[in-house]
C-alpha cells in the first residue's frame, strides 16, 4: 500500500509503507539527519520508537479557564483583554501586561522581549495564553506564557485533546516531539498492520487489555475528559497494556535464555563421597534444614548434562559458604576444576581463608589469583590451572582475563554476582574449554524482592536459605544523632572493657578512595585519643593486601578491641566476638548495604547491637530507611522496602546495565501485573510460539545478547 496524500507524514509523495520498526525516523517529514542524530543518542531510531516514547505528563489546552477561578500551580489556558502594558525597572527589567476577562485579572511577566513584541501587547488587544499560575508580589502571574492574538471573528480553535509533554533531549523542542508523534500516528492510522498486534485476541480478552494501536492512540492523543491523575501515575489501562506487553517480552526473553541454557552441554559431576563425606565429618556444626535442602537442589543439578544456572539467596550469616564448599567438592570429586569469584579482594580473601582452613585437611590446595599477582608467581599459577594441578582457584575479576586458561573447568561459583558486569559473566562462562559449559552457582547475601526475582532473575533457578544457624542472635538496632557521639564512644569503651569487640564504620558522600581512607584515619586517631586503653585497628581500601590481612587476623584473634573501617567490611568478615557496630552517617547508605554491614555482628551467642549515628537533619526518605533498620532484621522485608524507596535500578546494581532498562514498565508500580504476565508468557509460548520472537525483538532488540549472558 502506498501513501499518496499530499499531507502524507512521510517525506516522499509516494513511499511504500513498511513495518514501523524498520522505518527510520528520517522517514517522518521534518526529521533530518541532525535531529535523527539527537534522537539516536536516547535510543530512538525508528518510527516505532517514536510511538513507544510516551508523554510523561499532559497539558489541558482544550478549554479556557476563567481568571477568577485560578489557583497557584494550575497550568491553564486563559483569554482576556489587555488593560495595561508597562516596562518596569527593578532587579531585572521586565514587561508587565495586565490581562482581565471580567471574572478577574492577572499579570503576564516577560523578562525577555523585543520592541516588536511590546508593540503588539497594547491596551485593548485580546490574547489567549497558556502557562503556570504563580503568586506574584500583588496578584497572580504567568511568567513567559505562550500566547496568541485573538480576533473575535477568527479566533483559533481550541485543542481537541490533552496536549502531551514528552521526555526530551538537548535541542529537541516539544513542538518537534508532538509533530513526530502525530505523523507516526497518522501512518499507523492509515496502515494499522505496520505495527502488528502480537498478543492474540484470546489473551487480550482474558487479561482485559485494549489492543496496541488503540492504547497508543489514547496515550498520544488523550481526550479532554481523560483521567489525568491515572495518566500521571502510569496506571491508566492504556499504559498498563503497554507495560504488560513489555514485561511479557522480558519474561519470554529470559525463559528463552533458560531453554537455550538447557540445550548446552555441561560435564556430569557425579558425587562419589570421597571428599564430601570426610568434609561433613570434620564440620563443628550440623547443616540447617534449609542448607541441606539447597544443597540437595544443587547436587541434583550438577549430575545433569546441561549447565546449572542457580542463584542461592541467603540472609547475612545463613551459611551460604559451606553450601558452596560442598558443591565445589562434588565437582572436584568428579575430576573437574572450580573457580570461585568475588567482587572485592577483601571478600575473595575471606573465602580463601575459610576454604583453605576446611580443604587443607582433605589434602586440597586452594589457589589464589588477583590482578596483583605478577611475574613468575602469576606464571606458575596460570600453569597450574592450565595443567589441572590446581583443583580450585579463588579470585577477583582477574579470573576473567584472557591468559587465564583452565584444564577442566566444571563449576563456577560467583559471589555477589550483581556487582559484576554482564560481559564479565559471559567471559567466565566461556572458559569451560571445548564444547562444554561450566555449571554456574551464583550466591548473594542481598535478599532479592520477589518482584525482581520474577523479572531480573527469571533465567535462573532460585534457592533460598531461609533459616539462620542455631546460636545466631538478633541484632538490636538504635538510631541516634551524632550530637550524642560522646555517649557512643563511652558505650564502645564499656563493651570492649567487658571483653567484647566492636566495629566503627566510616562513610562519606564522596566516593573517592583517598577521602574515604582519610576519614577512617582521622576517626581512628580521634578514637585512640578518647580511648587510650583500647587497641584500635584500621582497615580501608587502600591498605596493601598483607596489611589488611594482618589487621583482620589480629581482630579475629582478639588482639584488637576496636576496628575502624570503611564499608570494605560490608561482606565476608566473620568475627564471632564482635557484638557492637557503630555506623556513622548511615543516611548516606542504601538499606541493603546497611543490612550487610550490620550482619558483621551477631555472629556469636552474645547479644549484639548496632548504633546508627546520623547527622541531622534527616530527610523524610532517610527517616523511613533508618526506621526500617530499627524495626526489622528480616533481609527480605528490608530488600522490599529498599526497592520501594530507591527503585529497581539502585537495588539491582550493575546487572541492571543493558538488561532491565524498561521503556514503559516500572517494576515497582507494575508489581500487580507480574503474576498475570507470567501466565500470559506461558500461554504465548505454548499456543503461539511463532509470535514470541517478534514480540521480544520489539521491546528488547539488540539488548537480547545481554540478557543471554
Amino acid at each position: 500500500m502506498n501513501v499518496k496524500d499530499s499531507r502524507s507524514p512521510l517525506m516522499g509523495q509516494q513511499t511504500k509503507v513498511m513495518a514501523l520498526d524498520k522505518m527510520p525516523v528520517t522517514a517522518l517529514k521534518g526529521v533530518g539527519p541532525r535531529n535523527a542524530e539527537k534522537l539516536a543518542k536516547i535510543g530512538i531510531t525508528s518510527v516505532q520508537d517514536i510511538l513507544f516514547h510516551l508523554p510523561f505528563r499532559y497539558q489541558d489546552r482544550t478549554r479556557v479557564v476563567p481568571i477568577g477561578s485560578l489557583r497557584p500551580g494550575d497550568s491553564v489556558v486563559i483569554e482576556g483583554e489587555i488593560e495595561l502594558a508597562d516596562i518596569r525597572f527593578g532587579r531585572r527589567r521586565s514587561l508587565l501586561v495586565k490581562l482581565a476577562d471580567g471574572t478577574g485579572s492577572l499579570i503576564l511577566r516577560f523578562f525577555h522581549f523585543s520592541n516588536a513584541q511590546k508593540a503588539t501587547l497594547v491596551r485593548g488587544n485580546r490574547i489567549r495564553c497558556y502557562g503556570e499560575i504563580r503568586n506574584g508580589p500583588n496578584c497572580y502571574e504567568m511568567v513567559h506564557p505562550e500566547y496568541q492574538h485573538i480576533d473575535g471573528s477568527d479566533a483559533p480553535a481550541m485543542e481537541e485533546a490533552l496536549t502531551p509533554v514528552y521526555p526530551s533531549t538537548d535541542g529537541m523542542h516539544q513542538l518537534s516531539w508532538r509533530g513526530m508523534a502525530s505523523r507516526a500516528m497518522a501512518i499507523l492510522d492509515a496502515r494499522p498492520d505496520s505495527l502488528p498486534e502480537w498478543l492474540p485476541h484470546e489473551l487480550l480478552s482474558r487479561f482485559r487489555l485494549p489492543d496496541l494501536a488503540a492504547a497508543l492512540s489514547y496515550l498520544h492523543r488523550p481526550p479532554p475528559d481523560a483521567p489525568r491523575e491515572a495518566l500521571l501515575e502510569g496506571t491508566h489501562p492504556a499504559q498498563q497494556r503497554l507495560a504488560f506487553e513489555e514485561l511479557m517480552a522480558h519474561q519470554l526473553s529470559l525463559r528463552d535464555t533458560r531453554l537455550r541454557q538447557k540445550r548446552l552441554n555441561a560435564a556430569v559431576l557425579s558425587p562419589t563421597g570421597q571428599l564430601t563425606v570426610p568434609f561433613m565429618g570434620q564440620l563443628a556444626f550440623r547443616l540447617t534444614a534449609a542448607q541441606q535442602r539447597v544443597l540437595d537442589e544443587i547436587s541434583s543439578d550438577l549430575v545433569l548434562d546441561h549447565p546449572m544456572l542457580r542463584l542461592v539467596q541467603g540472609d547475612v550469616g545463613s551459611g551460604k559458604t559451606v553450601v558452596a564448599a560442598l558443591a565445589a567438592l562434588q565437582a572436584i570429586e568428579a575430576g573437574f576444576q572450580v573457580a570461585l569469584m568475588a567482587p572485592t579482594e577483601l571478600l575473595a580473601e575471606q573465602h580463601l581463608r575459610v576454604l583453605r582452613e576446611w580443604f587443607q585437611r582433605l589434602g586440597l590446595d586452594v589457589s589464589w589469583l588477583t590482578g596483583r599477582h605478577k611475574g613468575r608467581i602469576r606464571e606458575q599459577l596460570l600453569a597450574d590451572l592450565a595443567d589441572g594441578r590446581s583443583p580450585i582457584v579463588v579470585g577477583t575479576h582477574a579470573l576473567f582475563q584472557d591468559d587465564v586458561v583452565f584444564n577442566r573447568l566444571g563449576l563456577v561459583i560467583i559471589d555477589e554476582q550483581h556487582r559484576f558486569g554482564v560481559h564479565q559473566r559471559m567471559a567466565l562462562r566461556n572458559k569451560g574449554g571445548g564444547e562444554k559449559v561450566p555449571h554456574q552457582l551464583i550466591m548473594t547475601a542481598t535478599p532479592i524482592p520477589r518482584t525482581l526475582a520474577m523479572t531480573a532473575y527469571a533465567d535462573l533457578d532460585l534457592s533460598i536459605i531461609d533459616e539462620l544457624p542455631p546460636g545466631r542472635t538478633p541484632v538490636a538496632t538504635v538510631v541516634i544523632p551524632d550530637s550524642r557521639r560522646a555517649d557512643v564512644v563511652e558505650r564502645v569503651r564499656k563493651a570492649c572493657v567487658e571483653g567484647r569487640q566492636a566495629y566503627w564504620v566510616c562513610t562519606l558522600i564522596d566516593e573517592s578512595d583517598a577521602l574515604q581512607c582519610q576519614a577512617a584515619e582521622d576517626t581512628r586517631l580521634a578514637l585512640q585519643e578518647a580511648l587510650p586503653e583500647l587497641r584500635i585497628g584500621l582497615v580501608h581500601g587502600r591498605l596493601k593486601a598483607a596489611e589488611k590481612e594482618a589487621v583482620m587476623a589480629a581482630f579475629k584473634q582478639g588482639e584488637l578491641n576496636l576496628l575502624v573501617a570503611t564499608t570494605v567490611i560490608e561482606v565476608g568478615v566473620d568475627v564471632p566476638k564482635a557484638s557492637l557496630m557503630i555506623i556513622e552517617n548511615p543516611e548516606r547508605l542504601g538499606l541493603a548495604q546497611l543490612h550487610q554491614l550490620r550482619g558483621r555482628v551477631g555472629r556469636g551467642a552474645v547479644e549484639s547491637h548496632c548504633v546508627l549515628m546520623y547527622h541531622p537533619p534527616l530527610s523524610q526518605n532517610a527517616q523511613q530507611r533508618l526506621g526500617v533498620m530499627r524495626e526489622t532484621g528480616d533481609g527480605f522485608v528490608i530488600a522490599q522496602k529498599d526497592l520501594e524507596l530507591r527503585g529497581p535500578g539502585e537495588v539491582l546494581g550493575t546487572r541492571q546495565t543493558g538488561e532491565m532498562q524498561f521503556r514503559i514498565a516500572d517494576l515497582l508500580r507494575d508489581q500487580p501485573l507480574l503474576d498475570e504476565v507470567q501466565v500470559a508468557a506461558q500461554l504465548l509460548l505454548d499456543d503461539y510460539p511463532e509470535r514470541v520472537g517478534p514480540l521480544v525483538r520489539r521491546w528488547i532488540g539488540d539488548r537480547q545478547h545481554y540478557i543471554n549472558a
